[in-house]
């Protein structure tokens, strides 16, 4: 069995993905559990071509073509069993925010957290801090994350985060934040809980996040400072708008 999860691994990390359909159903009608294909096979194939790409070692075309092959393999897992039998590692809300319409950064972490075991909610590019709101509360989400590419939308990440403290969800919600122009020390000024500056950090962040979730954020004083330069961030918005 660990020579045929270990070749379904190898397909996703070559993003063979026409080889995959195959050798996920040949798993299936020996028996084999549909977890353990995923786990073993697709995401462990994932798990690698991360490692790789955050070494340098793989890029982005690469990436998408793997991450290809694996939702092939998904794909097939699906229409053999009734049951979905993956086990989510908890679900991510992500987006471009508004007036951005850059997305390859945004989908190649959104197809790395897939990969990874988390359930996506995609909103695309453009996406409103109501939209970020809404999507969080209606998934029951864990996390949000923001992509942005221009410096002129950077404020509408500290909106969100703002707009997400504020509302009334049924449970705690992170935030991450990745993009070009993004450093860490934008995310800290902004109140968001993690920053990511590629893909492959993005998955390692969600799952600390994820992991966080069950303790209350750290010690030390309240966001106050935060929630202030966030506010300053959207009123230099809102002056620029002409409001």
């Amino acid at each position: 069995m660990s020579s045929t999860l270990q070749e379904i691994a190898d397909c996703v990390i070559a993003g063979r993905f026409d080889e995959i359909k195959p050798l996920v159903e040949s798993a299936l009608s020996n028996g084999v559990d549909p977890q353990a294909i995923i786990d073993a096979g697709l995401r462990s194939g994932m798990q690698v071509v991360g490692q790789k790409f955050k070494a340098n070692e793989l890029f982005i075309p690469e990436v998408l073509i793997a991450a290809r092959a694996m939702k092939a393999g998904t794909e097939a897992i699906k229409r053999h069993v009734v049951t979905d039998y993956t086990d989510s590692l908890g679900t991510v809300v992500i987006g471009t925010v508004k007036g951005d319409l850059h997305d390859i950064g945004k989908n190649l972490v959104a197809m790395m957290l897939e990969g990874a075991g988390f359930q996506v909610i995609d909103l695309g590019t453009d996406a409103s801090p109501e939209a970020f709101v809404e999507a969080a509360r209606e998934n029951d989400a864990e996390i949000v994350a923001m992509s942005a590419l221009l410096t002129t939308t950077m404020p509408k990440m500290a909106e969100t985060v703002h707009a997400l403290s504020s509302a009334d969800l049924d449970r705690p919600v992170r935030t991450m934040v990745g993009g070009a122009p993004v450093s860490q020390g934008f995310a800290t000024e902004i109140g968001a809980d993690a920053y990511a500056p590629e893909a492959a950090s993005a998955v390692e962040a969600a799952r600390s996040l994820v992991a966080g979730l069950s303790r209350p954020r750290g010690d030390g004083p309240p966001c106050c400072p935060q929630r202030a330069s966030a506010r300053r961030l959207r009123q230099d918005s809102e002056k620029g708008r002409g409001r």
